[in-house]
């Protein structure tokens, strides 16, 4: 299974690099300058934001799941790509002049904020009712969205949202997606703890009575999730469902051990938002769809077979 994920990304990250308004080939590229610059500038760009993109919010989907102990939750419907996004808007509104830098610390900063308050929500529903919890995660992202865009409209800034609340690729160049990088150190750096995130989805008292700092650990996922979530809003856009299906689909087939499982979620995950991206190129040639309006759809279908399907896991 890993060996066919790496083969798809290769394939499909090849064919990122080719897809476009100006043709573009790979004997082009070796004697023609400005093939080769727009690889450089624009395409390789591209091509390594999505997959950076892809992979750290799938990991980030599949910690947060471990986190609040539910399936059916993610960074872009708990609230915390809504927090982000909250916290542009507030740098944008008092501090237009910020650089890049205060904005993403400032949104990691609301997007911790947020997701700490659906964690602290989701510890007081019923084990039982397991379904209230992406309910929740919904009404909650909800209300956040619906005041960021009550600000903005009071603003003036509607427009200015939009860019932040659909995520898309078409603006990536050189020097504008590397704040990504750090998105994918924090992706990497969490695997260094997969251990401890599957402890923590046994529950607090089990990882206590195992010898876990949980309050460390869950501090610690919180962090690494707001900090992805916040430079993809402010890179990119919110990305939805990506972290949602990934982590899902990854645990019907390999199971729950995330050391096993991560590495397998991080390719899936850009894989899946590679080839969304590549159809929103092509759908509509020469103009684009957004990445996220596909990924909507297609995450809906698969969000319903997730629903419907039975589980099964291969060891």
């Amino acid at each position: 299974m890993t060996l066919l994920l790496a083969l798809c990304l290769v394939a499909l990250s090849a064919t990122s690099l080719c897809v476009g308004v100006i043709d573009l080939t790979w004997t082009s590229i070796v004697s023609d300058r400005d093939a080769l610059q727009l690889l450089l500038v624009s395409r390789a760009p591209r091509t390594i934001a999505v997959v950076i993109t892809g992979g750290s919010l799938a990991m980030c989907g599949a910690i947060m799941q471990m986190l609040v102990r539910n399936r059916f939750v993610e960074p872009m419907t708990a609230g915390t790509g809504q927090g982000a996004a909250l916290g542009i808007l507030l740098v944008t509104l008092f501090a237009p002049n910020a650089s890049i830098m205060v904005k993403m610390m400032l949104a990691s900063a609301t997007a911790l904020a947020t997701s700490v308050g659906f964690l602290s929500i989701v510890q007081r529903l019923p084990p039982t009712q397991p379904l209230l919890v992406p309910l929740v995660g919904l009404i909650y992202g909800g209300m956040i969205g619906a005041i960021v865009t009550f600000v903005a409209y009071q603003a003036d800034l509607l427009q200015y949202l939009s860019i932040w609340m659909t995520g898309e690729f078409s603006g990536i160049l050189q020097g504008r997606y590397e704040l990504l990088w750090i998105a994918a150190l924090c992706a990497a750096l969490s695997y260094l703890v997969a251990d401890q995130f599957a402890i923590v989805g046994m529950g607090r008292t089990a990882s206590i009575n195992l010898g876990l700092n949980y309050s460390q650990i869950v501090a610690l996922g919180l962090l690494c999730i707001s900090i992805v979530t916040a430079l993809t809003v402010v890179t990119v856009g919110m990305i939805p469902f990506v972290g949602l299906v990934i982590p899902n689909i990854i645990s019907r087939f390999a199971g729950d051990n995330l050391r096993t499982t991560l590495p397998l979620t991080a390719m899936s995950g850009a894989t899946l938002v590679l080839a969304s991206d590549i159809a929103g190129r092509l759908l509509r040639y020469p103009y684009e769809i957004p990445v996220g309006a596909v990924l909507g759809i297609l995450g809906t279908v698969v969000f319903l077979w997730m629903l419907y399907a039975p589980k099964r896991h291969v060891h």
